[in-house]
């Protein structure tokens, strides 16, 4: 950290400090304040005054007190030793932190983000003599069980290597190689770079979102799936479900690696994702799920300016390993306590406030956001990429509010939460109304190839009959479900059927947490098939009260129960059993 001094601190506003004098310095580097060397960064400047804003508590600074610059912006450390920590919201690790310091945070408290004396076994992969470029392959550490660290060249350097360390195991500050640059000046090249957390880290070109990310939630990889590089909003009202949605989707998704950010939520939340986290078991690896996880907890009780920066310094973290190839699902929850930090944060700075005291340039920054995830061709060239998953949390659950309307502008998939599901226990408590997803296109062909073509017609006609059963319902409040024709009625019951056996999941149930995509498609169509058979079987004369009565009818609704993911032939037989007691009903009534 260089110690020069830009300024002198002339006035305290909370976490907005602002400093005369300024000399040599510039937009968004990062200074230090006070003796109590308090981490924060310059984000307005003018003639000689400025202001910081600071990333700590700045109880105790008083004017005249020095800024020191650092010559740099705002960055994280990015290198081995990542995959497994607990930050902050400015990446300080709380585990290290907590043995140093004890369960508070001291103010200027200066601890590495990687642990700079653990050694790693590097192998080389580029050899003296070639010429790279930034985001190429220098080599790769073992990171984790099945997480291969790849080593990159920092984005922007070019030139030829003079020399390569040999494999061995260094530190993180250790020397790997030499790079001589066009202009023949030499730069010793690490095993972690850093980099600033507001850049959009660099790649060769945006791919198309055609291969779907599976989260195991049936709701939401049948009705409303996502691709692997898409952005998705969670909004709900309090207590609907969003966080348990998002760690829903953390433990079961198919994604390489998981970033979860706590941005100004409740500690007791982030808690119960700490102590969860490194009990649960990956199902693809059946290890640790925590060698895939990186955690930032910055909570409501944390300062709110770091909150702010939470949401950049996961995103970068998650850039970086998407840089090497991996998949990476980014959860934020909630985007809402983020825009309020920036709300706060802009009052602070007596800037004209817009909708709801929200600042102008709110949905500028939401969509810088959402416009960092992407399924990417890296600089190496491999396929990388970055799916965020956004939690908003409307007061109400008003979904017209700002933060809600602005982020619909930006993004492809809408999980709308319903609070009349949450309260009947419906979890997830995911609309099949007011959601939408645009993926469905693009990901459609890789469905075909994995569970057939039967798919996308099974899935058209359940969404149908919901839309229909809405309808339905509107006429059984006014009359009673008697007054309906059998046909109408079975649309009724066919949809409740859906919304028990199929929609709603059991996160603790060791069978139902996690569905398979083929699971899922053999269960929809013995649903669809139950619709089908069933109407042809009414028009025929065959009572609504038979069809309840078949013994198979049972088998269905506790298929999701009963059928493990890898035991689908339990399903192809429920499914000739449907076909048979329809045959043997219809041949009754011919």
């Amino acid at each position: 950290m260089n110690d020069r001094i830009i300024g002198r601190v002339k006035r305290v506003n909370g976490p907005v400090i602002e400093v005369m004098g300024i000399t040599d310095a510039e937009m968004f580097e990062l200074v230090r304040v006070g003796d109590a060397n308090l981490i924060g960064e310059l984000v307005k400047l003018e003639a000689e005054a400025a202001v910081v804003q600071v990333y700590e508590d700045t109880t105790g600074i008083a004017p005249l007190d020095p800024v020191y610059g650092a010559g740099m912006q705002l960055s994280v450390e990015l290198g081995p030793g990542m995959i497994g920590n607990i930050y902050d919201g400015i990446q300080r690790p709380l585990e290290a932190i907590r043995d140093i310091a004890g369960i508070y945070i001291r103010k200027g408290i200066d601890i590495p983000s990687l642990n700079k004396t653990k050694r790693w076994h590097f192998v080389p992969s580029a050899k003296p003599g070639d010429n790279v470029t930034g985001g190429m392959i220098l080599g790769a550490v073992q990171e984790t069980e099945n997480v291969l660290h790849k080593i990159l060249v920092p984005p922007g350097e070019k030139g030829m290597l003079e020399s390569v360390a040999p494999e061995g195991d260094y530190t993180v500050e250790d020397v790997i190689a030499v790079l001589k640059g066009d202009d023949s000046q030499t730069k010793d090249l690490l095993l972690m770079h850093r980099w600033p957390i507001r850049l959009q880290r660099p790649t060769r070109k945006r791919l198309p979102p055609d291969i779907p990310l599976i989260t195991g939630q049936r709701v939401i990889d049948t009705l409303f799936p996502i691709a692997k590089g898409s952005t998705v909003s969670i909004p709900g009202g309090f207590g609907t479900g969003k966080t348990m949605t998002q760690q829903a989707v953390a433990k079961w998704c198919d994604a390489d690696l998981i970033v979860y950010i706590g941005c100004g939520e409740r500690g007791n939340e982030i808690t119960e994702v700490l102590a969860e986290f490194p009990e649960l078991i990956d199902p693809r690896t059946g290890r640790s799920l925590m060698e895939r996880t990186i955690l930032i907890a910055n909570t409501s009780n944390m300062p709110v300016s770091a909150r702010e920066a939470s949401i950049y310094t996961g995103i970068t973290m998650a850039e970086y390993f998407r840089d090497q190839g991996y998949h990476v699902a980014v959860m934020a929850d909630s985007t809402s306590r983020w825009a309020e930090a920036l709300r706060e944060l802009s009052g602070r700075m007596e800037e004209m406030p817009a909708e709801e005291g929200f600042p102008a340039y709110l949905p500028t920054r939401i969509a810088e956001f959402y416009e960092r995830a992407g399924s990417m061709e890296t600089l190496s060239g491999n396929a990388g990429s970055v799916t965020i998953i956004g939690a908003v949390s409307p007061p109400g659950g008003d979904f017209s509010e700002p933060v809600t309307q602005h982020t619909k502008r930006f993004i492809r998939c809408f999980w709308a939460l319903d609070r009349n599901l949450a309260n009947a226990r419906h979890y997830p408590a995911i609309s099949w109304l007011d959601s939408y997803s645009e993926y469905l296109d693009d990901i459609s062909m890789w469905w075909d190839q994995q569970t057939g073509p039967q798919w996308r017609s099974d899935r058209t006609e359940i969404m149908e009959l919901l839309h229909k059963e809405v309808r339905l319902q509107q006429v059984v409040k006014l009359v009673g479900p008697d007054a309906l024709p059998d046909t109408q009625r079975f649309i009724l019951e066919v949809c409740t059927l859906f919304k028990n056996a199929f929609l709603q999941q059991n996160a603790y149930d060791k069978i139902d947490m996690f569905s398979t995509v083929q699971k899922q498609a053999k269960m929809l169509h013995i649903i669809v098939t139950y619709w089908q058979r069933g109407a042809e079987a009414i028009k025929r004369g065959v009572t609504l009260v038979k069809l309840r009565k078949m013994k198979v009818y049972q088998d269905i609704i506790k298929m999701k129960f009963t059928v493990a993911n890898d035991d689908l032939s339990e399903l192809d037989k429920i499914q000739g059993r449907l076909e048979r007691a329809m045959d043997q009903m219809e041949a009754l009534h011919a």
